[in-house]
Protein backbone atom coordinates (compact mmCIF):
# COMPACT_ATOMS: atom_id res chain seq x y z
CA UNK A 1 0.00 0.00 0.00
CA UNK A 2 1.28 3.48 -0.84
CA UNK A 3 0.36 7.08 -0.22
CA UNK A 4 0.09 7.85 -3.95
CA UNK A 5 -3.24 7.98 -5.77
CA UNK A 6 -2.48 4.58 -7.16
CA UNK A 7 -6.00 3.43 -8.05
CA UNK A 8 -9.06 4.75 -9.75
CA UNK A 9 -11.36 2.76 -7.45
CA UNK A 10 -11.03 1.03 -4.09
CA UNK A 11 -13.83 -1.43 -3.28
CA UNK A 12 -14.56 -2.21 0.36
CA UNK A 13 -16.03 -5.72 0.59
CA UNK A 14 -15.25 -8.85 -1.40
CA UNK A 15 -18.65 -10.51 -1.47
CA UNK A 16 -20.22 -11.54 -4.76
CA UNK A 17 -21.15 -8.00 -5.79
CA UNK A 18 -17.83 -6.45 -4.79
CA UNK A 19 -15.88 -9.14 -6.65
CA UNK A 20 -18.03 -8.63 -9.76
CA UNK A 21 -17.41 -4.87 -9.69
CA UNK A 22 -13.65 -5.35 -9.39
CA UNK A 23 -13.60 -7.65 -12.42
CA UNK A 24 -15.91 -5.41 -14.48
CA UNK A 25 -13.97 -2.21 -13.74
CA UNK A 26 -10.61 -3.82 -14.47
CA UNK A 27 -11.90 -5.15 -17.78
CA UNK A 28 -12.97 -1.57 -18.56
CA UNK A 29 -9.36 -0.44 -18.11
CA UNK A 30 -9.58 1.06 -14.61
CA UNK A 31 -7.06 0.53 -11.83
CA UNK A 32 -8.79 -1.31 -8.99
CA UNK A 33 -8.07 -2.47 -5.46
CA UNK A 34 -10.44 -4.61 -3.42
CA UNK A 35 -10.30 -4.72 0.38
CA UNK A 36 -11.80 -7.29 2.73
CA UNK A 37 -11.34 -8.22 6.37
CA UNK A 38 -11.36 -11.90 5.47
CA UNK A 39 -9.46 -13.92 2.91
CA UNK A 40 -10.45 -13.74 -0.75
CA UNK A 41 -10.23 -17.39 -1.70
CA UNK A 42 -12.26 -20.26 -3.08
CA UNK A 43 -11.93 -23.98 -2.46
CA UNK A 44 -9.93 -25.75 -5.15
CA UNK A 45 -12.62 -28.42 -5.42
CA UNK A 46 -15.88 -26.86 -4.17
CA UNK A 47 -17.92 -29.84 -5.39
CA UNK A 48 -16.28 -32.09 -2.80
CA UNK A 49 -18.26 -30.38 -0.04
CA UNK A 50 -21.64 -31.42 -1.47
CA UNK A 51 -24.38 -28.91 -2.18
CA UNK A 52 -24.33 -25.39 -0.78
CA UNK A 53 -27.54 -24.54 1.10
CA UNK A 54 -27.23 -20.89 0.07
CA UNK A 55 -28.33 -20.48 -3.54
CA UNK A 56 -29.26 -17.58 -5.79
CA UNK A 57 -31.80 -17.21 -8.58
CA UNK A 58 -29.67 -15.41 -11.17
CA UNK A 59 -31.82 -13.44 -13.61
CA UNK A 60 -31.19 -13.40 -17.38
CA UNK A 61 -29.94 -9.82 -17.07
CA UNK A 62 -27.47 -10.71 -14.32
CA UNK A 63 -26.34 -13.79 -16.26
CA UNK A 64 -25.62 -11.61 -19.30
CA UNK A 65 -23.60 -9.17 -17.19
CA UNK A 66 -21.60 -12.01 -15.59
CA UNK A 67 -20.96 -13.44 -19.06
CA UNK A 68 -19.61 -10.06 -20.19
CA UNK A 69 -17.25 -10.17 -17.19
CA UNK A 70 -15.99 -13.65 -18.15
CA UNK A 71 -17.49 -15.18 -15.01
CA UNK A 72 -20.57 -17.06 -16.24
CA UNK A 73 -18.42 -19.19 -18.53
CA UNK A 74 -16.50 -20.47 -15.50
CA UNK A 75 -19.58 -21.98 -13.86
CA UNK A 76 -20.08 -25.74 -14.17
CA UNK A 77 -23.26 -26.40 -16.12
CA UNK A 78 -23.96 -29.56 -14.13
CA UNK A 79 -24.20 -27.47 -10.94
CA UNK A 80 -26.87 -25.10 -12.30
CA UNK A 81 -30.59 -25.57 -12.87
CA UNK A 82 -32.83 -23.32 -14.98
CA UNK A 83 -36.19 -22.20 -13.63
CA UNK A 84 -38.44 -22.79 -16.60
CA UNK A 85 -41.68 -22.11 -14.75
CA UNK A 86 -42.71 -20.79 -11.36
CA UNK A 87 -45.96 -21.39 -9.55
CA UNK A 88 -46.92 -19.01 -6.75
CA UNK A 89 -49.76 -19.88 -4.36
CA UNK A 90 -51.62 -17.56 -2.04
CA UNK A 91 -52.94 -18.48 1.38
CA UNK A 92 -56.35 -19.44 -0.04
CA UNK A 93 -57.16 -20.13 -3.69
CA UNK A 94 -54.89 -17.50 -5.24
CA UNK A 95 -52.41 -18.77 -7.81
CA UNK A 96 -50.08 -17.30 -10.45
CA UNK A 97 -47.94 -19.26 -12.89
CA UNK A 98 -45.01 -17.69 -14.73
CA UNK A 99 -43.63 -19.57 -17.73
CA UNK A 100 -40.32 -18.78 -19.42
CA UNK A 101 -41.57 -19.87 -22.83
CA UNK A 102 -44.58 -17.55 -22.63
CA UNK A 103 -42.26 -14.67 -21.69
CA UNK A 104 -39.86 -15.40 -24.55
CA UNK A 105 -36.99 -16.45 -22.26
CA UNK A 106 -34.84 -19.57 -22.07
CA UNK A 107 -35.31 -19.48 -18.30
CA UNK A 108 -36.86 -17.20 -15.70
CA UNK A 109 -33.61 -17.55 -13.74
CA UNK A 110 -30.77 -19.98 -13.10
CA UNK A 111 -30.25 -21.46 -9.66
CA UNK A 112 -26.56 -21.18 -8.76
CA UNK A 113 -24.91 -22.10 -5.47
CA UNK A 114 -23.23 -19.32 -3.53
CA UNK A 115 -20.01 -21.33 -3.35
CA UNK A 116 -19.96 -21.95 -7.11
CA UNK A 117 -20.54 -18.31 -7.98
CA UNK A 118 -17.95 -17.15 -5.48
CA UNK A 119 -15.40 -19.60 -6.90
CA UNK A 120 -16.01 -18.35 -10.45
CA UNK A 121 -15.69 -14.72 -9.40
CA UNK A 122 -12.50 -15.35 -7.40
CA UNK A 123 -11.01 -17.22 -10.37
CA UNK A 124 -11.79 -14.28 -12.66
CA UNK A 125 -10.32 -11.88 -10.10
CA UNK A 126 -7.11 -13.90 -9.68
CA UNK A 127 -6.72 -14.17 -13.46
CA UNK A 128 -6.62 -10.37 -13.74
CA UNK A 129 -3.17 -9.17 -12.75
CA UNK A 130 -4.41 -5.57 -12.76
CA UNK A 131 -6.52 -5.98 -9.61
CA UNK A 132 -4.80 -5.44 -6.27
CA UNK A 133 -6.27 -7.66 -3.55
CA UNK A 134 -5.84 -6.42 0.02
CA UNK A 135 -7.17 -9.25 2.14
CA UNK A 136 -7.19 -9.94 4.92
CA UNK A 137 -6.84 -6.26 5.76
CA UNK A 138 -8.44 -4.13 8.44
CA UNK A 139 -9.59 -0.68 7.29
CA UNK A 140 -10.19 1.75 10.14
CA UNK A 141 -11.01 5.05 8.46
CA UNK A 142 -11.92 6.76 5.20
CA UNK A 143 -11.02 10.42 4.63
CA UNK A 144 -12.25 12.48 1.71
CA UNK A 145 -10.20 15.17 -0.02
CA UNK A 146 -10.73 17.40 -3.04
CA UNK A 147 -8.99 15.10 -5.51
CA UNK A 148 -9.03 11.70 -3.81
CA UNK A 149 -10.25 9.55 -0.93
CA UNK A 150 -7.90 7.86 1.50
CA UNK A 151 -8.50 4.55 3.29
CA UNK A 152 -6.53 4.04 6.49
CA UNK A 153 -5.67 0.62 7.88
CA UNK A 154 -5.06 -0.81 11.32
CA UNK A 155 -1.49 -1.53 10.30
CA UNK A 156 -0.87 2.22 9.90
CA UNK A 157 -0.71 2.25 6.10
CA UNK A 158 -3.03 4.07 3.70
CA UNK A 159 -4.25 3.72 0.13
CA UNK A 160 -5.65 6.48 -2.05
CA UNK A 161 -8.14 6.37 -4.91
CA UNK A 162 -10.42 8.67 -6.88
CA UNK A 163 -13.48 6.71 -5.74
CA UNK A 164 -14.36 4.43 -2.83
CA UNK A 165 -17.19 1.93 -3.29
CA UNK A 166 -18.90 0.32 -0.30
CA UNK A 167 -19.85 -3.29 -1.01
CA UNK A 168 -19.63 -4.59 2.54
CA UNK A 169 -23.18 -5.70 3.26
CA UNK A 170 -26.33 -4.45 4.89
CA UNK A 171 -24.53 -3.26 8.03
CA UNK A 172 -21.86 -1.56 5.98
CA UNK A 173 -18.85 -0.09 7.78
CA UNK A 174 -18.01 1.97 4.69
CA UNK A 175 -21.52 3.44 4.63
CA UNK A 176 -21.15 4.53 8.23
CA UNK A 177 -17.75 6.10 7.49
CA UNK A 178 -19.41 8.14 4.74
CA UNK A 179 -21.91 9.50 7.27
CA UNK A 180 -24.86 7.57 5.84
CA UNK A 181 -26.11 6.24 9.17
CA UNK A 182 -29.32 4.32 8.51
CA UNK A 183 -30.23 1.29 10.58
CA UNK A 184 -31.80 -1.62 8.66
CA UNK A 185 -35.37 -2.42 9.70
CA UNK A 186 -35.74 -6.01 10.86
CA UNK A 187 -38.58 -8.06 9.40
CA UNK A 188 -38.53 -10.18 12.59
CA UNK A 189 -38.03 -13.06 10.16
CA UNK A 190 -35.15 -15.32 9.23
CA UNK A 191 -34.42 -17.02 5.95
CA UNK A 192 -34.11 -20.73 6.66
CA UNK A 193 -32.24 -22.57 3.90
CA UNK A 194 -31.70 -26.28 3.28
CA UNK A 195 -31.43 -28.68 0.33
CA UNK A 196 -33.44 -31.85 -0.25
CA UNK A 197 -33.64 -34.80 -2.57
CA UNK A 198 -37.15 -35.26 -3.91
CA UNK A 199 -39.27 -38.30 -4.66
CA UNK A 200 -40.66 -36.76 -7.84
CA UNK A 201 -38.84 -34.65 -10.49
CA UNK A 202 -39.37 -30.89 -10.40
CA UNK A 203 -39.16 -30.57 -14.22
CA UNK A 204 -37.54 -27.16 -13.95
CA UNK A 205 -40.34 -25.72 -11.84
CA UNK A 206 -39.98 -23.48 -8.81
CA UNK A 207 -42.75 -23.17 -6.24
CA UNK A 208 -43.67 -20.54 -3.68
CA UNK A 209 -46.36 -20.57 -1.02
CA UNK A 210 -47.59 -17.72 1.15
CA UNK A 211 -48.60 -19.45 4.35
CA UNK A 212 -50.07 -16.74 6.55
CA UNK A 213 -48.41 -16.33 9.93
CA UNK A 214 -45.76 -18.91 8.96
CA UNK A 215 -44.21 -16.66 6.31
CA UNK A 216 -43.26 -17.60 2.75
CA UNK A 217 -41.64 -20.81 1.56
CA UNK A 218 -39.94 -21.26 -1.82
CA UNK A 219 -38.69 -24.43 -3.48
CA UNK A 220 -36.04 -23.87 -6.14
CA UNK A 221 -34.87 -26.54 -8.59
CA UNK A 222 -31.40 -28.03 -8.33
CA UNK A 223 -29.90 -30.46 -10.88
CA UNK A 224 -31.49 -33.89 -10.81
CA UNK A 225 -34.19 -34.80 -8.32
CA UNK A 226 -33.09 -32.17 -5.83
CA UNK A 227 -34.40 -28.83 -4.66
CA UNK A 228 -33.30 -25.95 -2.47
CA UNK A 229 -35.66 -24.43 0.10
CA UNK A 230 -35.80 -20.85 1.33
CA UNK A 231 -38.35 -20.40 4.12
CA UNK A 232 -38.80 -16.78 5.17
CA UNK A 233 -40.15 -17.59 8.61
CA UNK A 234 -40.93 -15.61 11.76
CA UNK A 235 -37.90 -15.78 14.04
CA UNK A 236 -39.48 -18.17 16.54
CA UNK A 237 -40.49 -20.58 13.78
CA UNK A 238 -37.06 -20.27 12.19
CA UNK A 239 -35.40 -21.34 15.43
CA UNK A 240 -37.80 -24.26 15.64
CA UNK A 241 -37.07 -25.36 12.07
CA UNK A 242 -33.29 -25.23 12.50
CA UNK A 243 -33.57 -27.33 15.67
CA UNK A 244 -35.56 -30.14 13.99
CA UNK A 245 -33.96 -33.47 13.15
CA UNK A 246 -33.36 -34.17 9.46
CA UNK A 247 -36.40 -36.44 9.27
CA UNK A 248 -38.65 -33.95 11.06
CA UNK A 249 -37.48 -31.08 8.87
CA UNK A 250 -38.09 -33.04 5.67
CA UNK A 251 -41.60 -33.93 6.80
CA UNK A 252 -42.37 -30.36 7.86
CA UNK A 253 -41.13 -28.88 4.57
CA UNK A 254 -42.99 -31.47 2.49
CA UNK A 255 -46.19 -30.68 4.38
CA UNK A 256 -45.76 -26.92 3.89
CA UNK A 257 -45.37 -27.53 0.16
CA UNK A 258 -48.44 -29.79 -0.13
CA UNK A 259 -46.14 -32.77 -0.88
CA UNK A 260 -45.87 -31.40 -4.42
CA UNK A 261 -42.63 -33.30 -5.05
CA UNK A 262 -43.48 -36.28 -2.90
CA UNK A 263 -41.34 -37.37 0.03
CA UNK A 264 -38.24 -35.31 0.80
CA UNK A 265 -34.86 -36.19 2.28
CA UNK A 266 -32.45 -33.62 3.72
CA UNK A 267 -29.09 -33.45 1.91
CA UNK A 268 -27.87 -30.16 3.42
CA UNK A 269 -28.64 -29.21 7.05
CA UNK A 270 -30.77 -26.16 7.71
CA UNK A 271 -29.22 -22.77 8.45
CA UNK A 272 -30.83 -19.39 9.09
CA UNK A 273 -29.95 -15.74 8.49
CA UNK A 274 -31.85 -12.60 9.60
CA UNK A 275 -33.96 -10.63 7.12
CA UNK A 276 -34.01 -6.85 7.04
CA UNK A 277 -35.22 -3.94 4.91
CA UNK A 278 -32.92 -1.05 4.05
CA UNK A 279 -33.85 2.11 2.16
CA UNK A 280 -31.43 5.02 1.86
CA UNK A 281 -32.08 8.62 0.87
CA UNK A 282 -28.84 8.54 -1.09
CA UNK A 283 -26.39 5.85 -2.21
CA UNK A 284 -23.63 8.35 -2.98
CA UNK A 285 -21.50 10.89 -1.13
CA UNK A 286 -18.27 12.75 -1.91
CA UNK A 287 -16.09 10.30 -3.89
CA UNK A 288 -18.19 7.46 -2.57
CA UNK A 289 -20.87 5.07 -3.87
CA UNK A 290 -22.73 2.10 -2.45
CA UNK A 291 -23.67 -1.13 -4.22
CA UNK A 292 -25.45 -4.35 -3.29
CA UNK A 293 -26.78 -4.93 0.21
CA UNK A 294 -24.83 -1.92 1.45
CA UNK A 295 -27.11 0.21 -0.75
CA UNK A 296 -30.46 -1.52 -0.26
CA UNK A 297 -32.11 -4.41 1.54
CA UNK A 298 -35.11 -6.29 0.16
CA UNK A 299 -37.14 -9.27 1.33
CA UNK A 300 -36.03 -12.49 -0.42
CA UNK A 301 -39.55 -13.55 -1.46
CA UNK A 302 -38.80 -12.44 -5.03
CA UNK A 303 -35.21 -13.71 -4.95
CA UNK A 304 -33.94 -10.40 -6.30
CA UNK A 305 -31.41 -9.20 -3.72
CA UNK A 306 -28.27 -10.34 -5.50
CA UNK A 307 -29.71 -9.36 -8.89
CA UNK A 308 -30.22 -5.79 -7.67
CA UNK A 309 -26.59 -5.86 -6.56
CA UNK A 310 -25.38 -7.06 -9.95
CA UNK A 311 -27.59 -4.37 -11.50
CA UNK A 312 -25.75 -1.76 -9.41
CA UNK A 313 -22.42 -3.22 -10.50
CA UNK A 314 -23.36 -3.28 -14.16
CA UNK A 315 -24.67 0.29 -14.09
CA UNK A 316 -21.65 1.72 -12.25
CA UNK A 317 -19.01 -0.14 -14.26
CA UNK A 318 -20.58 0.76 -17.62
CA UNK A 319 -21.05 4.38 -16.58
CA UNK A 320 -17.41 4.73 -15.53
CA UNK A 321 -16.19 2.90 -18.65
CA UNK A 322 -18.14 5.29 -20.92
CA UNK A 323 -17.38 8.49 -19.00
CA UNK A 324 -15.90 10.22 -22.08
CA UNK A 325 -14.00 13.43 -21.33
CA UNK A 326 -14.64 13.15 -17.57
CA UNK A 327 -11.32 11.65 -16.49
CA UNK A 328 -12.05 11.65 -12.76
CA UNK A 329 -14.09 8.53 -11.89
CA UNK A 330 -15.09 10.12 -8.58
CA UNK A 331 -16.61 13.20 -10.22
CA UNK A 332 -19.98 14.23 -8.71
CA UNK A 333 -21.57 14.24 -12.18
CA UNK A 334 -20.85 10.54 -12.66
CA UNK A 335 -21.98 9.58 -9.17
CA UNK A 336 -25.26 11.47 -9.58
CA UNK A 337 -25.88 9.64 -12.86
CA UNK A 338 -25.26 6.31 -11.14
CA UNK A 339 -27.69 7.13 -8.32
CA UNK A 340 -30.32 8.25 -10.83
CA UNK A 341 -29.99 5.11 -12.97
CA UNK A 342 -30.45 2.81 -9.99
CA UNK A 343 -33.15 4.68 -8.06
CA UNK A 344 -36.17 3.53 -10.11
CA UNK A 345 -35.42 -0.22 -10.38
CA UNK A 346 -34.41 -0.47 -6.72
CA UNK A 347 -37.42 1.48 -5.49
CA UNK A 348 -39.78 -0.58 -7.65
CA UNK A 349 -38.44 -3.86 -6.25
CA UNK A 350 -38.57 -2.57 -2.67
CA UNK A 351 -42.15 -1.39 -3.07
CA UNK A 352 -43.27 -4.72 -4.53
CA UNK A 353 -41.47 -7.01 -2.07
CA UNK A 354 -42.15 -4.97 1.06
CA UNK A 355 -45.75 -4.43 -0.04
CA UNK A 356 -46.32 -8.16 -0.57
CA UNK A 357 -44.88 -8.97 2.85
CA UNK A 358 -47.24 -6.47 4.47
CA UNK A 359 -50.21 -7.58 2.36
CA UNK A 360 -49.83 -11.26 3.24
CA UNK A 361 -49.08 -10.44 6.86
CA UNK A 362 -52.57 -9.05 7.44
CA UNK A 363 -55.01 -11.47 9.13
CA UNK A 364 -58.10 -9.48 8.09
CA UNK A 365 -60.54 -11.67 6.09
CA UNK A 366 -61.31 -8.99 3.49
CA UNK A 367 -57.57 -8.45 2.88
CA UNK A 368 -57.07 -12.19 2.48
CA UNK A 369 -59.89 -12.34 -0.05
CA UNK A 370 -58.53 -9.33 -1.95
CA UNK A 371 -54.97 -10.62 -2.23
CA UNK A 372 -56.01 -14.06 -3.48
CA UNK A 373 -58.50 -12.55 -5.92
CA UNK A 374 -55.70 -10.31 -7.17
CA UNK A 375 -53.43 -13.28 -7.79
CA UNK A 376 -56.11 -15.00 -9.86
CA UNK A 377 -56.61 -11.80 -11.87
CA UNK A 378 -52.89 -11.50 -12.60
CA UNK A 379 -52.77 -15.11 -13.73
CA UNK A 380 -55.64 -14.52 -16.14
CA UNK A 381 -54.23 -11.36 -17.76
CA UNK A 382 -51.18 -12.17 -19.87
CA UNK A 383 -49.93 -8.59 -20.50
CA UNK A 384 -50.16 -7.78 -16.79
CA UNK A 385 -48.23 -10.93 -15.92
CA UNK A 386 -45.50 -9.99 -18.40
CA UNK A 387 -45.37 -6.45 -16.97
CA UNK A 388 -44.96 -7.73 -13.41
CA UNK A 389 -42.30 -10.27 -14.36
CA UNK A 390 -40.17 -7.86 -16.42
CA UNK A 391 -38.15 -6.36 -13.49
CA UNK A 392 -37.20 -9.83 -12.26
CA UNK A 393 -35.73 -10.75 -15.67
CA UNK A 394 -33.31 -7.82 -15.84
Amino acid sequence: MTTDVKHDVVIIGAGLVGLALAVALSRAGLSVAIVDRGCVAAADSPHDAGWDARVYAISPGSAEFLHECGVWQRLAAERMAPIEAMEVFGDDDGRVRFDAYELGERALAWIVENRELNAALVAALRADAGIEVLAPAHPTSIAWHAAHAEVGFEEGETIRARLVVGADGIRSWARSEAGIDVEPRSYAQSGVVANFSTERPHRGRAFQWFIGDQGVIAWLPLPGKRMSMVWSAPDALARELVALSAGELAQRVAQAGKSTLGALEVITPAAAYPLAFLKLDSVIATRFALIGDAAHGVHPLAGQGVNLGFGDTSALSKLLAARGPVTDVGAPLLLRQYALRRSAPVLAMQVVTDGLVRLFDSPLPWVRSMRNRGMRAVDAIGPLKRLLSAPALR
